[in-house]
């Protein structure tokens, strides 16, 4: 019984020092089925994706929703260290629980009270093991602990970066295509001067934040749970507004701005396919169809009115073809992270001069008591 408690206790030693190398300290992303951090998460987020259905209110569950990333990653590390220090209890259980304790008896809760103080390096002084094989241990396991708090804490400024680096580009995404950001709004705020040459270099700026989003979100998938600093924005809106975008240019378009939009365009799908894989989801169209038939003419209006000629409906199904490339897997990760999809945006939005950039671009002046703090 002894052997066999502590085989089980190294096999669980060895699995969560490996676990938390590749969830942490591993700069790429694993693709072996099994892993404990991945049962981890899709246990949790299952619990608590399902108490979020239970708030009615859109505010107050986008607010819950966004405690999930930061505090799970805080939970994860607190399963490694309570199954080490059992891994560790456990094999001081098969040497014979050689500890010298004052008023406990020997046994296994001793151990595994022993186990919890040299982990976190206590050092109390009220239980000391009184042979070679104990201390061996003990040594060993006030090493793993040391080691493996301080590797984690040193970790968590990456994670942070990373998160606040992908961030930035969401919040400037506010202003370009608005909150929530759509394709047409970003062609409307480019307009018919900056099409053909701010657009591309807009596009060139995200064909290289999608670059680093998939080098951080693949290697850290838990990322993706951490959510945006207002309701209206996540990455998954960012990308679909990108992606659509890309898509019409590439659709209707020609020229620099075009082959700009296949650049961002391959970039962007490769992300958000890559990350369809990881989290297992199950991609199908969007229901409702974003942009049914009766709306592409709309479309093709717009951007001839941005400065993009020769819209026929010759590009509409190169425009279906595109859309069946990405449409799946975004409406995949929106059902599993609850982030939404954004529309079209092809109907200009009523109340338009009552935004922040309705009044930016407004030649109407309006009194100091009548601005409001509202979105973009």
């Amino acid at each position: 019984m002894h052997l066999l408690i502590g085989i089980f206790g190294f096999a669980l030693l060895v699995a969560i020092l490996w676990d938390s190398f590749e969830s942490v300290i591993l700069p790429r992303h694993v693709r072996r089925s099994f892993r404990i951090a991945r049962l981890f998460f899709r246990t949790v987020w299952g619990i608590w994706s399902l108490t979020a259905a239970q708030i009615r209110t859109p505010k107050r569950r986008e607010g819950y929703l966004s405690y999930f990333g930061p505090l799970s990653l805080l939970l994860l590390i607190g399963f490694w260290a309570l199954a080490l220090v059992l891994a560790f209890a456990m094999l001081q259980w098969a040497v014979g629980s050689a500890l010298n304790s004052t008023g406990t008896p020997a046994g296994f809760r001793t151990d595994l009270y022993y186990s919890g103080t040299t982990f976190f390096t206590l050092g109390l002084g009220d239980i000391t093991p009184h042979n070679s094989g104990a201390r061996v241990l003990s040594v060993v396991e006030a090493g793993t602990g040391f080691g493996f708090l301080a590797l984690i804490i040193a970790y968590l400024p990456t994670l942070y970066g990373s998160f606040s680096q992908r961030e930035v580009s969401i919040s400037l995404l506010d202003a370009r295509a608005g909150s929530p950001p759509t394709a047409s709004e970003l062609l409307r705020r480019h307009g018919t001067e900056r099409i053909h040459d701010g657009l591309a270099h807009y596009l060139r700026d995200w064909e290289t934040w999608s670059a680093q989003f998939m080098e951080t979100h693949l290697t850290y998938p838990f990322l993706c749970f951490f959510r945006s600093q207002h309701d209206n924005q996540s990455w998954i809106a960012a990308f679909t507004a990108i992606l659509d975008t890309c898509a019409l240019l590439i659709a209707y378009g020609e020229g620099e701005t075009k082959w700009q939009a296949q650049l961002t365009f391959a970039i962007c799908r490769h992300a958000i396919a890559d990350l369809a894989q990881i989290f297992g989801v199950h991609h199908r169209r969007p229901e409702p169809d974003r942009l049914p038939a009766e709306d592409l003419p709309k479309v093709r209006s717009l951007l001839v009115q941005c400065g993009v000629p020769g819209c026929t409906e010759a590009g509409d199904a190169k425009l279906k073809e595109l859309r069946l490339l990405y449409e799946p897997y975004l409406n995949g990760l929106s059902r599993l992270l609850l982030m939404p999809l954004p529309s079209w945006g092809v109907q200009t939005p009523a109340g338009q001069e009552n935004t922040v950039w309705g009044r930016i671009t407004s030649r109407t002046t309006r009194k100091p008591e009548e601005v409001e703090t509202d979105h973009f």
